[in-house]
C-alpha cells in the first residue's frame, strides 16, 4: 500500500487539528502555513473530511474547522476511507476462460485477503489520538535542550 499525497496531507492536517483545536476552530491558511501545503490543496482534501463527517466547518470571516468527533473516536481507517476510498489491495481475478482460477485463488487466499485482514486490524486500531500523543511527545522531545 502506497499513500498517496492526499493521504499524507490529510493526515498532516488532521493531526495539527486536533493539537492546535484545544480552544476552538483553526483556519484552513493556518494549517496550511505551518505545515507548508497549499491552501487549495487542502481544501479539497478538508471537502473530503468533512462529508465524512471527520470534521466540521465554521462559515464566515472568522470561520474554520473542528474535528466533528473526539481524537479517539477518529480511526485510521476512516481516514483513509474518505480520503481515498477503499484501501485495501484489489482483489486478484483469473481472466475468464484462462484456467488459472486456482492459481487467482491461492494470491487471493494466502496474500490478498492476509494482507487487507492485517490492514484493517491495524487502521481501526489506531486513532487521531495515538497521531496526537506521539506528535506530542515528539515534539517535547525535539524541543529539549540538554547541558
Amino acid at each position: 500500500m502506497k499513500l498517496s499525497k492526499k493521504s499524507r496531507y490529510g493526515l498532516i492536517a488532521l493531526i495539527d487539528l486536533s493539537v492546535h483545536s484545544q480552544d476552538g476552530h483553526i483556519a484552513l491558511c493556518e494549517i496550511a502555513e505551518r505545515n507548508d501545503i497549499s491552501p487549495q490543496y487542502l481544501e479539497q482534501v478538508f471537502a473530503s473530511l468533512r462529508r465524512a463527517g471527520i470534521v466540521k466547518s465554521i462559515r464566515g470571516a472568522q470561520g474554520g474547522y473542528l474535528l466533528a468527533k473526539e481524537p479517539s473516536k477518529i480511526t485510521a481507517a476512516a481516514i483513509l476511507s474518505a480520503l481515498e476510498g477503499s484501501y485495501h489491495m484489489e482483489d486478484e481475478k483469473a481472466p475468464q476462460g484462462s484456467g488459472r482460477d486456482g492459481i487467482a485463488n491461492s494470491i487471493q487466499e494466502l496474500l490478498i485477503d492476509k494482507v487487507n485482514g492485517e490492514l484493517d486490524e491495524i487502521l481501526n486500531n489506531l486513532t487521531l489520538a495515538d497521531f496526537q500523543k506521539s506528535y506530542l511527545e515528539y515534539n517535547v522531545d525535539s524541543n529539549m535542550y540538554y547541558i
